[in-house]
């Protein structure tokens, strides 16, 4: 167990244990032009204080150099074995050879998450989230946190092994489900494993986002920004402009959109999070602090 365990996260961040922080992450950073664009904006004039990064997609160089040229700005990766959509489509950044059951006859990667469950292994999925990192650590990206495209990485036991191993190699931090997510889902130990290996996260996570029973994305914010609870939260959102791309790509622009303005160019949003005293971090200082607490640790000689 690393020191200071019996504080609280935000305690060890050097906040009081009462006060309210929040991550604002954008997801699917690199999966096209248009996303980077919203992504960029909202990092660099709204309230998104970290993204992350979608390696295998074809628009990975363009946020890679812009990565690399802000090192200020908090970026992670959002490791993926999946491509959801039905016309623009990505595959695998390792050998095809060493991750055969990730690829569908089309030759990207399985649709769904179910797909890869049934035809990938979980040791696919290591080799290939561990190429996804090293080819953004080579592009000069200063990494700050895994999360899982789609979930693949998370929703599996053995796939979550995965991430735990990948958490431990690269010594980062990441997403990951609230005790309450475990504990409705029987799987109650997976936090502990984590926190057993020096790996840090936060205390909350906003997953189940219900947006058709909310008057507006901006109205569901509102009501559970309320809601936060003291501690650190994440929560995500898909940053998108309303541009020919964004539309010939996917459906859900008009909800992506709706969550760039939200979170970008309106002010309630904002207002609302001065009102509540909620602060913004990111994940660079999380993973600083797990870094440093695991330097601390005394090294084990091996016989």
């Amino acid at each position: 167990m690393l020191p200071s365990q019996a504080q609280s996260l935000a305690e060890r961040l050097g906040y009081p244990p009462t006060a309210k922080l929040l991550i604002v992450n954008g997801d699917d950073t690199g999966m096209c032009h248009t996303a980077n664009q919203a992504t960029i904006r909202s990092l660099e004039e709204g309230l998104m204080t970290s993204a992350t990064i979608m390696v295998p997609c074809p628009w990975f160089p363009e946020i890679a150099t812009y990565a690399k040229a802000n090192p200020q700005r908090d970026f992670g990766l959002h490791l993926v074995q999946t491509s959801e959509w039905n016309t623009y489509r990505w595959g695998p950044v390792a050998s095809r050879n060493e991750v055969p059951g990730l690829i569908d006859p089309d030759g990207y990667f399985w649709h769904e998450v179910p797909q890869v469950y049934a035809k990938g292994t979980p040791q696919e999925a290591l080799i290939e989230s561990r190429a996804q990192i090293r080819k953004a650590l080579a592009a000069g990206i200063d990494v700050t946190h895994l999360d899982s495209h789609m979930g693949t990485l998370q929703y599996h036991p053995a796939y979550l092994e995965m991430y735990r191993q990948l958490a431990v190699e690269f010594d980062l931090p990441v997403r990951m489900a609230s005790q309450a997510t475990f504990d409705a889902a029987g799987q109650s130990q997976w936090r502990a494993r984590f926190a057993a290996d020096g790996t840090l996260f936060t205390d909350d996570f906003v997953h189940d986002m219900k947006y058709d029973g909310a008057a507006s994305v901006k109205e569901f914010w509102k009501k559970r920004l309320k809601e936060l609870k003291p501690g650190v939260t994440e929560i995500y959102i898909h940053a998108g402009l309303p541009t020919d791309e964004l539309k010939s790509i996917t459906g859900s622009w008009a909800v992506r959109s709706a969550e760039f303005e939200a979170f970008t160019t309106d002010p309630e949003i904002r207002e609302l999070l001065e009102r509540e005293k909620v602060q913004r971090i990111g994940y660079r200082v999380i993973r600083d602090l797990q870094r440093s607490l695991r330097a601390k640790q005394p090294q084990t000689t091996k016989p």
